[in-house]
């Protein structure tokens, strides 16, 4: 399996919408044959998701000293209460190791507490302290406020229709034996 050698556009003329057509063009030349529909569909929806979630982190996020991934984490003991370690990091989307590393940042700064669990007395339970409870609670207002923008810019119609493809894809994972965090 060899690309061509088709020149790519000048580097400076090259955005990622024009980067795509060139790259769907380039593969769709491959033998065997390559599915070009199904990479625009994984390439728009991983760039779209990026660069909506650098733009939470890097507005909202970042300037309160959380990462996107520590946000989740509080996130889903804001909305869920105190729970084990693996249920958090798995309802948050991510490793163990990560979840544990964020709690690490998050308890440093007062926002986070680790308990045992009560449902197992080996395990850990992390809980929101009062100061966690109430930044989430702020920040989630201005998070809210960007996810509005973005969810703006299309018509409710469509909103509803990419939110219901969506859901169909998460919910098909565990049948295609998808590999994923949560």
């Amino acid at each position: 399996m060899t690309l061509d050698k088709s020149e790519p556009p000048p580097i400076d003329e090259l955005d990622f919408q024009s980067f795509v057509r060139f790259a769907l063009d380039r593969a769709g030349r491959l033998e065997p044959p390559v599915d070009t529909e199904a990479a625009a569909l994984v390439l728009a929806l991983h760039r779209a998701a990026s660069t909506v979630v650098y733009d939470l982190e890097s507005s909202v996020h970042r300037p309160r000293g959380w990462s996107w991934a520590g946000f989740r984490l509080m996130f889903a003991l804001w909305i869920v209460g105190t729970m084990d370690a693996k249920d958090a990091a798995r309802i948050a989307g991510m490793s163990r190791q990560a979840a544990s590393s964020q709690a690490n940042t998050l308890e440093r700064e007062g926002l986070l507490r680790r308990t045992k669990s009560p449902h197992d007395g080996r395990a850990v339970a992390f809980t929101l302290t009062a100061a966690g409870q109430k930044a989430i609670a702020d920040t989630y207002h201005e998070h809210n406020v960007r996810e509005r923008m973005w969810a703006e810019l299309l018509t409710p119609e469509e909103r509803a229709a990419i939110t219901s493809a969506l859901g169909k894809l998460l919910d098909s994972a565990p049948h295609l034996e998808v590999r994923r965090r949560g």
